[in-house]
């Protein structure tokens, strides 16, 4: 995952434009994705596609004809979706009213963008705005906007059955390591993760610009979406070391929810958890007025409570191997457990069976040395009715619904235990 992400960071993004094609370029050597392209000015309910944006280079030089900001060296430098500047001279007080700093993190560039508003800008540290000199400076930003396309790119993987879990991420940030492609290689690889093992639950991926993306695709599949989507989840902020944050669904205790909760309060990891809130990333979309879908999201520091967070610090240095590796394994345990969320039925209807005989019980008895494994037994039987998912049985009793999955696949081979759906 990591060296996908340095391949993916220095690519220059934005909600349009050839920096995301470039992007799914790469992505399609890695998973196989449908690619769908939304003309500009489609309408998309109350939004519609804007122009396409193109850049090539820009920069300011000063009277000297030294550059003092340069795109080449940071593609954050640009407002992004500038427009086109060319060759036009400004004095230095003219100039700062298009220069966008971060005063309280003088040091650090700022990722800035104006997609629905035509205006151009640079931003640079606060220091080096600070280390200008009185005098002209001339400006370039060799930039399109035009009628285009909006891309994006959807993966599938069937189940048994066609309720879908959905897999969001987004890919329109410039180089932002930890804020967008941390969540597109996890992504890319739990699509390969997934791709290997019998699934119950079909599973839908989909790699968009942020907000417009999800807008536009939910516009063009609005039926689908409702009638087949069970429950789903936005990968973002993956790669950073902090600890792990859950974001509920704005159903709050959705199987998807309880689930999430349960792996992370049995990890032996520290976690948070937090409530959904509409200014967040596609799960605001996703659970907007006439979809209200249960879409939560599993990150490491949420944002924009890390520092680094839509700065020039969130690069290569943020975001580490073993976060993204850490990050992939919990989303992994999640999906086993919404995976083995299964209704189970006693059948051994009057008393407990006689588990030593199947090679369940120990055959030297002691109250004092019964096994977990003993009591998640005892819950599976006594609680197994056909009514109760193994989420209810493992909130009940306190318990990782991981290990009751095991322990009921046992009692299911022994045949003490028949399937009786999923919830």
């Amino acid at each position: 995952m990591y060296n996908l992400l340095k391949k993916l960071f220095p690519i220059c993004r934005s909600i349009t434009g050839n920096g995301v094609r470039e992007t799914f370029n790469i992505l399609k050597d890695h998973l196989p994705l449908d690619i769908k392209e939304y003309p500009t000015g489609m309408k998309c309910f109350d939004w519609e596609i804007p122009d396409e944006w193109n850049i090539s280079d820009a920069y300011i030089t000063d009277e000297q004809g030294v550059k003092v900001v340069d795109f080449s060296k940071n593609n954050l430098h640009v407002l992004g979706y500038s427009e086109p500047v060319n060759n036009k001279t400004f004095s230095l007080n003219q100039l700062k009213v298009n220069i966008y700093t971060l005063p309280d993190q003088p040091e650090l560039i700022p990722y800035l963008t104006s997609y629905y508003k035509r205006r151009w800008g640079f931003c640079m540290s606060h220091n080096e705005l600070c280390s200008l000199k009185d005098g002209n400076y001339t400006v370039n930003i060799d930039s399109t906007l035009e009628p285009g396309f909006l891309t994006l790119g959807e993966a599938f993987l069937p189940g048994k059955i066609d309720k879908e879990i959905l897999i969001s991420c987004y890919l329109c940030h410039p180089s932002m390591a930890n804020d967008s492609i941390s969540g597109v290689v996890l992504t890319t690889d739990l699509y390969k993760k997934l791709s290997q093992i019998d699934r119950y639950y079909s599973y839908r991926f989909l790699f968009l610009p942020e907000t417009i993306g999800s807008i536009a695709y939910l516009s063009q599949n609005q039926k689908r979406v409702l009638k087949k989507t069970y429950g789903g989840f936005v990968i973002t902020c993956v790669g950073d070391p902090g600890i792990f944050t859950y974001q509920r669904s704005i159903h709050k205790s959705h199987v998807i929810d309880r689930i999430a909760e349960n792996v992370l309060k049995n990890s032996g990891k520290e976690y948070k958890i937090r409530n959904f809130r509409f200014a967040g990333s596609d799960e605001s979309q996703y659970s907007s007025p006439g979809f209200n879908l249960p879409v939560g999201s599993l990150m490491r520091t949420a944002y924009p409570h890390f520092t680094q967070y839509h700065t020039s610090a969130d690069n290569l240095d943020l975001v580490t191997e073993d976060a993204l590796n850490e990050s992939l394994e919990m989303y992994l345990k999640v999906i086993k457990g919404i995976e083995g969320n299964k209704v189970f039925k006693n059948n051994n209807p009057y008393c407990a069976p006689k588990l030593d005989k199947r090679g369940l019980y120990p055959s030297l008895g002691s109250q004092r040395n019964i096994s977990e494994e003993i009591y998640r037994m005892n819950w599976l039987l006594n609680y197994g009715n056909g009514e109760n998912s193994l989420i209810d049985i493992a909130e009940e009793v306190d318990t990782s619904i991981l290990n009751l999955i095991e322990t009921s696949e046992k009692l299911e081979k022994e045949g003490l235990l028949t399937l009786d759906g999923s919830k």
